[in-house]
């Protein structure tokens, strides 16, 4: 899909348009090797075009060549971050798509200690674009956020996201309950376990009394969840449901937990 930049971004007699390639439609570089020496330093050129051009390359490595990639993993993430933040719409959602693609290829990797911090910058940038007003960046963001979920293993990634279910903006807070959510349906129960069962309703019971709609859905999503999984190899489902829930809860948030169990 081609977009053309608006007026605020170019003069008006200058029209460019950026052409946004799906994952699939992105070949092989013809000489990889060589043309890796050249590309940090294309995507942290103030030529913008060329840093979308650096991030398709950056794309097809990712997607074709990523044992020659990976070597400069955390510098790329680091550029990526800083296009995220970039007021140019097509520079943001180039960098949203080039994410995504990292996140498919390079899998737990983008999580190990050595670049936990490079991950979580990434990881809030993505919350945030996903939170934002222009649709055509939100929708990307919100894809590569799926596409997040389900390529980097759920147990750490849910780690990752748990801070952001407190998160003062109320947008950021939802996007994170929707992720969280993604995770803890692919979780087994020794997993929700080893996150702890009684934090992980903690979260869901408080964005349950949330300002939009999005954290409140999510948050019944990921009680449901967690409630199947808890009462799989239960003779008195709900009846174990509710002592665990009135243990480990302040009453009102436990009720407010076991009300949604009983509807569904």
């Amino acid at each position: 899909m081609a977009m053309p930049l608006n007026s605020e971004e170019n003069p008006p007699a200058v029209e460019i348009t950026i052409d946004y390639l799906s994952s699939e439609d992105l070949k092989p570089l013809s000489d990889p090797d060589i043309q890796i020496q050249g590309l940090i330093e294309g995507l942290e050129s103030k030529d913008w075009i060329k840093v979308c051009d650096s991030l398709n390359d950056t794309r097809r490595l990712a997607i074709h060549h990523s044992t020659l990639l990976l070597p400069l993993l955390e510098p790329v993430v680091v550029v990526l971050v800083k296009a995220m933040k970039n007021p140019r719409s097509a520079l943001c959602k180039t960098s949203i798509m080039a994410a995504a693609d990292l996140f498919v290829a390079y899998r737990d990797k983008l999580m190990e200690p050595d670049f936990s911090g490079c991950f979580d910058n990434l990881l809030l940038q993505l919350l945030l674009k996903a939170s934002q007003d222009k649709r055509f960046v939100c929708e990307e963001a919100d894809k590569t956020l799926k596409s997040m979920v389900q390529s980097l293993t759920p147990l750490p990634m849910l780690q990752n996201l748990q801070k952001y279910a407190s998160h003062f903006n109320p947008k950021v807070r939802a996007k994170a309950a929707v992720s969280i959510s993604n995770c803890v349906s692919r979780m087994s129960f020794e997993d929700l376990q080893e996150f702890g069962l009684v934090s992980l309703v903690q979260v869901a019971a408080n964005l349950l009394n949330d300002r939009l709609p999005e954290a409140r859905e999510a948050a019944r999503s990921i009680t449901m969840s967690v409630y199947k999984s808890f009462t799989e190899n239960e003779d008195q489902k709900q009846e174990a449901w509710q002592n665990f829930c009135e243990s480990n809860l302040p009453a009102l948030h436990g009720q407010s937990i076991i009300k949604i169990t009983t509807i569904n």
